[in-house]
């Protein structure tokens, strides 16, 4: 599935042509998410949208006053830094707000959400309804959402593969809380078999330089990415997102060795996107920058 478009279907009072996001992913080809800081004025803002759940988080250092609706249901109050408002794809949202707000709003795509319902509860996935919820506190996702705001404001610096399982984990954590059926997360013991591990790890060995994703790992042995990704940790102990890094810089340690190129082509041929992304992850493994190490372990 392609990344996601902004909101399909969308009606609004307040004029948001001339609040666009401060920062959206929209151009950063994230699969089944889209992730946007927005700062609105006070107004009336009425939102659907037909194919995403959203989830609003509240990034206000100061409490606001919102007033919101969903069909029946109406909640009025103070909304404050974490606090969580969850709207299913179709319902319709009026949003009243008195002060000015600052939200991370996150779409998940409704057919990628039904998937992982579909893997990880023994459902059918046409039978689970996300719940809507006005203020919702889960320190879980506030800190899954923290997470995706930071990759949004650095421009995707970690890569897909650390979105992806992000996604994936914000998808399950909603699931667990916040759908109207029996909740039962199935549970997988042990891990990879070794043919499995070693097909993933030449895998990743021969793709470093390409923008390798959960789903491409996951296709090879035909699971879903939810399910490969705890698998494969639970092998050897780190998340796909980590043992790619850790594979990324120890090719760059025999490219600093062996090689006379560049540090920005060394990081370019190990799949970083600049020097400094190279540098970031090198130092973090290692202790030393790649010139240090070049000059130490030549």
């Amino acid at each position: 599935m392609p990344g996601l478009e902004r909101s399909p279907t969308r009606i609004v009072q307040l004029n948001t042509d001339l609040y666009p996001p401060i920062y959206s992913s929209q151009a950063y080809g994230w699969k089944n998410i889209l992730v946007e800081e927005f700062r609105y004025p006070p107004g009336q803002e009425t939102y659907q949208n037909l194919t995403s759940h959203t989830l609003c988080v509240s990034l206000n250092r100061r409490p606001s006053r919102l007033s919101l609706t969903l069909g029946d249901r109406r909640h009025s109050g103070l909304f404050s830094q974490g606090d969580i408002s969850i709207t299913p794809a179709e319902a319709v949202l009026i949003c009243q707000g008195n002060d000015e707000d600052r939200i991370l709003r996150i779409q998940l795509a409704s057919q990628f959400f039904q998937q992982v319902a579909q893997d990880t509860l023994k459902l059918d996935p046409d039978r689970v309804e996300l719940l809507p919820e006005f203020r919702a506190r889960n320190p879980q996702i506030e800190q899954i959402s923290m997470m995706l705001l930071a990759e949004l404001t650095t421009g995707g610096l970690a890569g897909k593969l650390y979105v992806e399982s992000l996604t994936n984990v914000l998808a399950v954590h909603l699931l667990r809380n916040y759908v109207a059926v029996e909740r039962n997360i199935a549970l997988y013991d042990g891990g990879l078999s070794d043919r499995q591990l070693l097909k993933v790890a030449d895998y990743i060995n021969a793709h470093l330089a390409d923008d390798i994703t959960l789903s491409d790992l996951a296709q090879l042995l035909g699971m879903s990415p939810f399910h490969f990704s705890r698998l494969f940790k639970r092998s050897i102990q780190v998340t796909p997102h980590q043992y790619v890094l850790q594979q990324r810089v120890e090719l760059a340690k025999q490219l600093l060795q062996q090689t006379e190129l560049s540090i920005m082509d060394i990081a370019l041929q190990c799949g970083f996107s600049s020097h400094s992304h190279l540098g970031k992850w090198f130092r973090q493994q290692t202790g030393v920058t790649p010139k240090m190490y070049r000059i130490n372990f030549r």
